[in-house]
């Protein structure tokens, strides 16, 4: 028989063993699904694993999948150290791209012109606006009526994923798109520029790397920073400490929504060039499993942004190369989040076996 006891003190070794347990159990469960499903496991495997880093543009595919998930972990991994629940990264996410799409179709259809240099600020600028109003509704609530932040991040998805649809498909529709629910496509001046030539590659791949470097400076080098984890953590004793609860909610929620708008603006003047219903492919919930992934550390959430593009782009290839459906790469991040969970637990707890006199692990 096993059971679980209580660890003196949390394992630091299982702090960083937890991922990669969680991660080989995916892959173990991959492996039985395609055997299920008829496929080969090793060539399934193949195709999610190891045919993304196959050559210079799937790695730049990779990478380009991962400025979303990087920025919006980022602010999630934040709102999560501060013991706020915000799961709107979503919504926060397309009210960047709606804002920063707005400001490059008027440029675009008033023909002014500017440098993608230039104009790539003034777009992030518009993004961030965007999602950090966004959040702000969510502050707002909870601050004034006590409203759950869970509930009402996640209702604003939808709230702006209709929001979308109805500008896509009506007022910002592009009069020669046929039909489609699209914007024009954006003046080469508002785009992104790009790192390499003949690669969808764009310079907001550094910008995600260095917000996660500034983060990291401001969450274990300054005492805002400090508060904020004392907040999360220890509610009580930032209490007595003086520490805002207020200021801290109003803090990490405009924060995190500002990096969600700005990855938003991202894909928006990025490789869509244009607004559409699918803006997003879900990388506002995605990137919930990049921060548990890193840790809720911003070095970390770079690996999990980097590993789920992986599962995203090798869903891809599975559907179309060994007619795999589309949808596993969501079943394999479920699978994925549900085993780093189970896995987190040894964390605190040691497995003893009770006919035995020595631990099991």
């Amino acid at each position: 028989m096993l059971r679980l006891e209580p660890r003196p003190e949390p394992s630091k070794a299982w702090v960083y063993a937890s991922p990669a347990l969680a991660l080989l159990i995916t892959i173990l469960v991959a492996g039985v699904l395609f055997v299920a499903l008829g496929k080969d496991p090793v060539r399934g495997l193949s195709v999610f694993l190891i045919e993304p880093w196959a050559n210079w543009r799937g790695a730049s595919e990779i990478a380009l999948k991962s400025i979303p998930l990087v920025l919006c972990a980022l602010g999630l991994a934040l709102c999560y150290r501060s013991n706020v629940w915000n799961i709107g990264a979503e919504g926060q996410l397309l009210m960047g791209a709606i804002f920063a799409g707005g400001l490059a179709m008027w440029a675009t259809e008033a023909k002014q012109s500017f440098s993608p240099w230039v104009f790539m600020w003034l777009g992030m600028l518009a993004g961030a606006i965007g999602g950090a109003l966004w959040a702000g509704i969510v502050a707002l609530l909870r601050d004034k009526f006590n409203a759950n932040e869970i509930l009402v991040s996640l209702m604003l998805v939808y709230v702006a994923n209709l929001l979308l649809s109805y500008l896509v498909f009506g007022p910002w529709k592009d009069p020669q798109g046929f039909n489609f629910p699209q914007t024009v496509t954006f003046d080469d001046g508002t785009l992104l520029p790009r790192i390499f030539k003949g690669l969808r590659l764009h310079w907001g791949f550094v910008i995600a790397l260095l917000a996660a470097a500034a983060m990291t400076v401001f969450l274990f080098r300054t005492f805002k920073g400090y508060k904020l984890q004392v907040g999360g953590l220890a509610p009580a004793a930032a209490r007595y400490a003086g520490f805002s609860s207020r200021s801290a909610l109003w803090t990490v929620l405009l924060t995190s929504g500002a990096l969600a708008g700005i990855a938003g603006s991202m894909e928006a003047l990025g490789p869509l060039a244009q607004l559409t219903p699918h803006v997003s492919v879900g990388y506002g919930f995605t990137a919930i499993i990049v921060a548990f992934i890193g840790r809720l550390h911003p070095v970390g959430c770079i690996f999990g942004a980097a590993l789920l593009s992986m599962f995203l782009i090798g869903g891809e290839l599975a559907q179309s190369r060994i007619g795999l459906p589309s949808a596993l790469s969501n079943v394999f991040q479920g699978v994925l989040l549900v085993a780093l969970l189970a896995c987190d637990t040894l964390i605190h707890y040691r497995i003893r076996s009770t006919s035995r006199s020595h631990y099991a692990c």
